[in-house]
């Protein structure tokens, strides 16, 4: 059960963080050339999802109770 607690942690902190980098940094999308045009996507259904995921596996590995 810790190894589980700690595995859920982790990803919990792992998918908060890349959904909120995905949501906030500009992805390169064009270059050619001297042209260069990046887009900036902000808060997608995808997006949302990572970042509600990583909570309920941050609260559901808070919550988890060591079995001795």
């Amino acid at each position: 059960m810790k190894i589980l607690k700690i595995v859920l942690l982790i990803v919990g902190v792992v998918l908060i963080i890349f959904g909120l980098y995905n949501a906030f940094v500009p992805q390169q999308v064009l270059d050619i050339g001297p042209l260069e045009v990046n887009a900036k996507e902000g808060l997608s259904n995808q997006t949302l999802g990572m970042i509600g995921i990583g909570v309920l596996a941050l609260i559901a590995g808070a919550l988890l109770k060591n079995r001795s």
